[in-house]
């Protein structure tokens, strides 16, 4: 779960991308443009996260996070995961947060009332693990895929 917040801070950092962007645009043009509607910004801030996780995913199997906490994520037989196989997880573990937030838009809650449910559900499905006989996240299950130690580098002298 430490890991789970540091990526939340570096996915902080990532979803003002997006945000800048229309920023910039009708700082420049004067004019607001579809694709800056609160729900346009999220979709597109969801695909640029979906590129990086299945980027790290496929080609590291870690991301920053998972690299200081010495975690990395490999496919049941231990190989590495294709760009299909993180795509599928990343959209999987999705199940994290997606069905707090369609519910807040369904029923028109505020920004804090979304926040908390978004809350809820993360603690939820964190808690859903432990109906899992190895303990596994259902995303993981679902993949086929699963987080292992790693060792930490060790540093020359």
């Amino acid at each position: 779960m430490a890991c789970f917040v540091y990526e939340g801070m570096i996915l902080f950092g990532i979803g003002l991308v997006p945000g800048a962007i229309g920023a910039l645009f009708t700082a420049l043009t004067g004019q607001t443009h579809p694709l800056q509607s609160d729900t346009a910004l999220r979709v597109i801030a969801y695909v640029i996260y979906g590129v990086y996780f299945t980027w790290f995913w496929s080609s590291r199997g870690q991301t920053l996070p998972m690299q200081t906490w010495n975690i990395r994520l490999v496919m049941l037989s231990g190989q590495p995961l294709s760009q299909g196989k993180a795509l599928m997880r990343y959209l999987a573990s999705s199940a994290w947060f997606v069905p707090a937030v369609v519910i807040a838009q369904i029923n028109h809650w505020s920004r804090w009332e979304a926040l908390l449910a978004v809350t809820v559900g993360v603690v939820a499905y964190a808690l859903l693990a432990l109906l899992h006989p190895q303990r596994q996240f259902w995303h993981d299950a679902l993949c086929g895929t699963q987080i292992i130690d790693t060792p930490p580098l060790k540093r020359r002298r």
